[in-house]
C-alpha cells in the first residue's frame, strides 16, 4: 500500500486499570499506557511481534514519533514470526500479556501471504506492572505452524470463563 496506517485489533484494560493495552497488528507492535492520568496516557512499554514494517520488509517508515528505528524480524525457536501482534489477553495478575498473530485469514492472506504457510504464534510477554515494560518471554510459545495437520491460524486465546479483560464473562 502507498500508505499504511496502524490498526489496532485489540485494546484491553489491567484489572487495576493502571495500564491499557493496545495491538497493532499491521505494523506488529503492543503498546502499553499508563492511564493513571486518564488526561494524560503515557506510553510506558512497546514491543513488536513481527508486522508490516520490520527492517526487511521494504517498507519505509516515514513518520513515526514513538519509533527510533525500524524494528528487525522477530525469530523465535530459529522460526521466523509472521503475521503481527493481534489478539490480547492479559492474566489476571497483570504480569503477563499473550498475544496471537492472525487476524482473520481473509486479512492474513492479504497482509501476511507467509503467515498461511507457516502458521501463528501464541506468545507470552512478560509485564513489568511496576515501571512499565514489556518483554517476550522465550521459554512461552506456541507454533501452530508445527501442528499435526497444520499450519493452523490462531486468532485469540481465552481464560476458562473469561475475567474482565476479554469480552467473555460468565
Amino acid at each position: 500500500m502507498p500508505d499504511m496506517q496502524g490498526m489496532t485489533t485489540d485494546i484491553i484494560l489491567s484489572l487495576d486499570d493502571h495500564f491499557l493495552y493496545l495491538s497493532n497488528w499491521i505494523h506488529g507492535d503492543i503498546r502499553q499506557y499508563d492511564i493513571t492520568d486518564r488526561r494524560n496516557p503515557k506510553l510506558v512499554g512497546q514491543i513488536f511481534i513481527g508486522g508490516s514494517i520490520c527492517n526487511d520488509r521494504g517498507v519505509k517508515v516515514i513518520e513515526d514519533k514513538e519509533l527510533e528505528e525500524q524494528p528487525d524480524p522477530l525469530f523465535v525457536n530459529g522460526k521466523r514470526v509472521e503475521g503481527g501482534a493481534q489478539h490480547l489477553q492479559l492474566s489476571l495478575d497483570g504480569k503477563r500479556l499473550y498475544v496471537t498473530t492472525s487476524a482473520f485469514s481473509v486479512w492474513d492472506k492479504q497482509f501476511y501471504p507467509a503467515l498461511i504457510k507457516a502458521g501463528s504464534f501464541l506468545l507470552q510477554i512478560d509485564v513489568d506492572t511496576d515501571n512499565g515494560g514489556l518483554t517476550l518471554n522465550r521459554k512461552f510459545f506456541v507454533d501452530f505452524g508445527d501442528l499435526p495437520d497444520g499450519p493452523f491460524l490462531a486468532h485469540e486465546a481465552r481464560y476458562p470463563g473469561g475475567d474482565c479483560t476479554s469480552e467473555i464473562w460468565i
